[in-house]
């Protein structure tokens, strides 16, 4: 009887060592999966970030351009403005000289 319990034992620790080492290999995977998934999540918000980035320089480069137009369409109305205005007092100044004769 002995003999039969210690062959027990040594199947136990046998059979407790076999689960030892499934159970770390399970961890180690669960682990593995674990950094792969935060790395997998921390390179999408890079990604994300970075898409962000250019949608905002495009966004920034479209509104600069339509500030840009409506600038030079101000301007160019101003100027055309005062051209026209000059003409006018050119023209009626030429006019009353020949009325003036």
């Amino acid at each position: 009887m002995k003999n039969g319990g210690k062959r027990q034992r040594q199947t136990d620790r046998q059979t407790d060592r076999q689960t030892d080492r499934q159970t770390d290999r399970q961890t180690d995977r669960q682990t593995d999966k674990q950094t792969d998934t935060d790395r997998y999540r921390q390179t999408d918000r890079q990604t994300d970030r970075q898409t962000d980035r250019q949608t905002d320089r495009q966004k920034d480069r479209q509104t600069d351009r339509q500030t840009d137009r409506q600038t030079d369409r101000q301007t160019d109305r101003q100027t055309d403005r005062q051209t026209d205005r000059q003409t006018d007092r050119q023209t009626d100044r030429q006019t009353d000289r020949q009325t003036d004769r």
